[in-house]
């Protein structure tokens, strides 16, 4: 249980935040003791990133006051935080990918030498690292580590800046349930040592076990603070949307129809030149979910790329309806329906800078009606992303807001109404639910099924096993760039068979008799 201390080490009292005249925090108090995990629940769009941007200086608030141990304080930005014991994991991690990992651990500090103290910084890493589990090569460009491996560097860095107020939002997104068990013995160890943890999470079962109070937000405003043990996982829910909400979907029994891509023995190279993916082959079918399971950077993005063509083979075929695509550019695949929801949101998805209009077209700019010829119909431009945003509920101050200001459930939303508005022939989605809510992750669940029923054909990359097993008609578990196995009724076997397999070992060994 959390310390019994008169003092807190954060007090946020009556806080404000407004864009362009919207509340996205309207008069919050919140607060974090030591030695407590104090989880913040809400929608996406609901206001927590925001509270914790001004608690870690992105923001600074219109109304309201920040006390850090009783001393009332002014964080105008980042470093104030630092220097206040404040640490944030962001949902997207704020590294700078040219860096290596130890580099990124020192950007922002004060008194760094003129000569960077290169074997200093990699031996401080390395014991925090092997402190707490989080393992990783201080001397990897950060860019080519997996999503994954970012977001231990990302804990790292504020570790290794000794906060004693850790956020964590959305820490177990793209996570194996090994992966978040490592996480949460990590969290409960500096629980243990009085630092108070800030859990930002739409996985209940997580804050329910994890958690000692819990603050809802809704629309901007707190709605309560409760302790955990004194509300149920339903209430919780009911609290964030403010009416009930459906944990599970229905799942229709369909026949997989005519082969929509045939991926015949490819191999991939990463991006350090290193074989990614080796000797894959895979039929994606049309009605047909297939599911692929695996501890981050064991080849799934490498995968994905060399499918949807952003990344070419350097052995092996890919066919679409019997055409070989395996040279052809992006442009190919799109114009043979394949569409593609990367796990990054913001770097590849996406570009923050450019307003939703802009967004909705990347992939329709040259086609009409959006294209007359050399120039651009913003009229149908406007109609085209406002009927995406209105069927997806992508929640916006305005049209012409940049991507950058979106919530990650507002993000994740309006790529999805974009890659399914011209009904694909196949969906390569990446951790489609990275982040959402309760309900938008039903929504999004739902939409996929249905696209199933229409037709599509869906590669559904995810480290959430629960959810794999949930809608996935097939199930791939990948381990090393290869497939371990592929297991026809992912609901007849067990989750702990299946991290066995994403841990590397072969379907072959666990069922003798060859069948999965």
């Amino acid at each position: 249980m959390s310390f019994q201390q008169n003092c807190c080490l954060v007090e946020m009292k009556n806080i404000t935040k407004k864009f362009a005249g919207f509340h996205a925090n309207d008069k919050v108090d919140f607060d974090v003791r030591p030695g407590e995990v104090h989880a913040l629940l809400g929608e996406n769009g609901a206001g927590k990133s925001t509270l914790m941007n001004v608690l870690c200086g992105l923001y600074f608030q219109e109304e309201g006051t920040i006390s850090i141990e009783n001393r009332i304080v002014e964080l105008k930005n980042p470093k104030d935080a630092i220097l206040n014991g404040i640490g944030m994991v962001h949902q997207h991690f704020m590294l700078v990918p040219s860096q290596t990992v130890w580099e990124n651990m020192i950007l922002g500090l004060d008194n760094i030498p003129q000569f960077l103290p290169k074997h200093r910084v990699i031996e401080k890493i390395k014991e925090i690292s092997k402190k707490y589990g989080l393992h990783v090569d201080p001397e990897a460009k950060t860019w080519q580590l997996s999503i994954g491996e970012q977001q231990r560097v990302a804990i790292l860095r504020v570790l290794y800046r000794q906060a004693s107020v850790l956020i964590l939002d959305e820490p177990t997104a793209v996570l194996t349930p090994q992966e978040s068990k490592k996480l949460f013995q990590t969290v409960m160890q500096m629980r243990s040592e009085g630092h108070g943890i800030v859990f930002i999470s739409h996985k209940l079962d997580e804050v329910m076990e994890f958690s000692d109070r819990i603050t809802i937000l809704r629309k901007g405003r707190k709605i309560a603070t409760v302790e955990t043990d004194s509300v149920t996982k339903q209430r919780l829910a009911e609290m964030m949307v403010g009416e009930k909400v459906a944990f599970s979907v229905d799942k229709p029994d369909m026949d997989p129809g005519k082969t929509v891509m045939e991926i015949d023995n490819i191999s991939v190279l990463n991006d350090r030149g290193r074989e990614a993916v080796r000797n894959i082959s895979l039929e994606l079918r049309q009605n047909e979910i297939i599911g692929v399971a695996g501890i981050a950077g064991n080849g799934q993005n490498e995968l994905c790329e060399a499918i949807v063509g952003l990344r070419k083979p350097v052995s092996g075929k890919i066919y679409m309806f019997g055409k070989d695509l395996t040279s052809a550019r992006p442009k190919a695949y799109i114009s043979e329906g394949v569409r593609y929801i990367p796990a990054d949101r913001k770097g590849t998805g996406l570009i923050p800078n450019m307003n939703i209009n802009e967004n909705a077209i990347l992939k329709k700019y040259w086609q009409k009606p959006v294209s007359r010829g050399f120039r651009i119909d913003w009229r149908a431009v406007l109609d085209f992303a406002k009927a995406i945003v209105d069927k997806f509920h992508v929640d916006a101050p305005s049209m012409e807001t940049p991507v950058r200001n979106l919530s990650g459930g507002n993000l994740q939303k309006l790529m999805l109404g974009r890659e399914l508005k011209d009904e694909p022939n196949l969906l390569v989605a990446v951790h489609p639910t990275w982040g959402l809510d309760v309900a938008a992750t039903t929504f999004v669940r739902e939409t996929l099924l249905l696209e199933r029923s229409r037709g599509a054909s869906i590669l559904f990359v995810s480290e959430d096993l629960s959810e794999l097993v949930s809608i996935s008609d097939r199930l791939a578990v990948i381990h090393g760039g290869e497939f371990m196995g592929m297991i026809d009724d992912p609901s007849s076997v067990d989750l702990e068979t299946v991290g066995l397999m994403m841990a590397g070992t072969p379907a072959s060994e666990i069922f003798p008799g060859g069948k999965s």
